[in-house]
């Protein structure tokens, strides 16, 4: 996955590079590579997405009171 942008003419660098690094935490390409770094066996997904769905749960309960 390539994030890239293009530098418009008469733009500073360090705006081009506020742009850069926006579009980068939006594609979500450092969570990808710190999730591929680590080996987690297929029992231990399952558990930390129950773990994770009962979060959001509870959440979503939060914001409706």
């Amino acid at each position: 996955m390539a994030v890239g942008i293009v530098v418009q003419p008469n733009e500073s660098i360090d705006r081009a590079l506020r742009r850069f690094k926006k579009k980068y935490e939006r594609s979500k390409v450092l969570r990808e590579y710190r999730r591929h770094t680590v080996y987690l066996k297929p029992s231990e997904e399952r558990r930390l997405e129950m773990i994770r769905a009962r979060r959001r749960q509870r959440r979503a309960a939060a914001e409706e009171v």
